[in-house]
């Protein structure tokens, strides 16, 4: 059984066996994997008797050590350290709401959790590391290490959380629902959905202490620049190499659409077929589906407002998997390490790349969808 919203036909709530405690197993056991994932061997290789192996941060400190710190610290934010801080606290959150001892701080620490969603990516990194591993396997003799197998049952058990955790049943078990009071006008939090008087706004939430505003203030200027900035550097993160590498001694540099005509050309079209949806379709949508909505609430449009709000939804959902192509640069850049006969090194197209997914998913997160929906009366200001 599922209810939906009568508007826009989210999903509010749904029966389907979920249950806390499911939660809290799978987001221990994503969390436990997490330490020889980032511990032990990720992969190797072997080419005329040399073998190079690489941990799964590996690939981020060559980044770092070459001078791309932007690049370094916005993969090795998302891939490493916030899968840790995510999972950690959601066990923190999950496993006081078994035991029973929840917190006044509670709700916060959850809150934080259900934010660091969409940073932590061991998912993303994880189809990363598969099409870097297939890319190395095609010339030389590659093997996953132990830590490489930890690593994809993390992330593949980091998909099954999410899967499995009730949000409105973790927050009513935190705290109640807020009562809808008798003809007075109310707002909802936009993190935990509580309901509280209008004459509450700018005050924290009772249950999971956000900042409670009718509308985000600055939600379209916010998303308009950040969207702005993202486009700019559309064209060097398109135009300009990802990688450049030495194959006996000849530099040849890589660009997204090189990857893609590599990966067609040794027979990997599925994989080919994913970079050009991650890479350029996603965000080159994002960046007009939020064009779109801005022009929508500015002309004050009435028309397709639930496919909008449904479009802003997959936007706002699918943002981070553009980061595949960074990731995949990260897994197999410390493999090819052979001096002369065989490197490959980071080259800025990556740090404008990296930069567009990251700006493009703050606009999504900086935006308020129901702007959009105020449109429906166009006697309010």
């Amino acid at each position: 059984m599922i209810a939906r919203c009568r508007v826009c036909r989210y999903p509010l709530a749904r029966r389907s066996g979920r249950s806390i405690v499911a939660a809290l197993g799978c987001a221990s056991a994503t969390f436990v994997l997490l330490f020889p994932a980032n511990l032990s061997t990720l992969m190797s290789v072997e080419i005329l008797g040399s073998t190079r192996s690489s941990l799964l941060v590996s690939g981020i400190v060559a980044m770092w050590r070459e001078g791309w710190l932007v690049l370094a610290l916005l993969l090795g934010a998302f891939g490493i350290v916030l899968p840790f801080i995510r999972f950690g606290t959601l066990v923190i959150v999950l496993g006081a709401l078994c035991l029973g001892r929840p917190s006044p701080r509670i709700g916060a620490l959850f809150r934080w959790s259900l934010w660091l969603d969409v940073w932590a990516m061991p998912d993303v990194y994880l189809v990363g590391c598969f099409i870097g591993y297939a890319r190395v396997a095609q010339n030389l003799d590659a093997s996953i290490g132990a830590g490489g197998y930890c690593f994809v049952a993390a992330a593949i058990i980091s998909m099954v959380t999410r899967a499995t955790l009730d949000r409105r049943t973790v927050w009513r078990a935190i705290a109640p629902d807020g009562e809808i009071p008798d003809d007075q006008p109310v707002l909802a939090c936009t993190s935990c959905d509580r309901i509280a008087p209008l004459d509450s706004e700018g005050q924290r939430c009772a249950r999971c202490a956000a900042r409670l505003h009718a509308r985000t203030p600055n939600a379209v200027q916010s998303a308009a620049a950040l969207s702005l900035a993202a486009l700019v550097l559309t064209a060097p993160a398109n135009l300009f190499p990802m990688t450049f590498s030495v194959q006996i001694g000849t530099n040849v540099s890589h660009r997204i659409v090189d990857g893609v005509y590599e990966l067609f050309h040794a027979g990997l079209w599925p994989l080919g077929c994913l970079i050009v949806v991650t890479s350029i379709v996603i965000p080159l949508a994002k960046l007009a589906g939020m064009a779109w909505f801005i022009a929508s609430i500015h002309s004050r449009s009435r028309r397709h407002l639930r496919m909008k709000t449904h479009v802003f939804r997959w936007i706002d959902e699918l943002g981070r998997w553009s980061n595949v192509d960074v990731f995949t640069i990260a897994a197999f850049l410390p493999l090819i390490r052979f001096g002369s006969v065989a490197s490959t090194h980071a080259a800025p197209g990556a740090t404008a790349f990296a930069l567009v997914v990251f700006l493009t998913m703050l606009a999504s997160r900086a935006f308020d969808p129901r702007l959009i929906w105020d449109a429906r009366d166009r006697s309010q200001p």
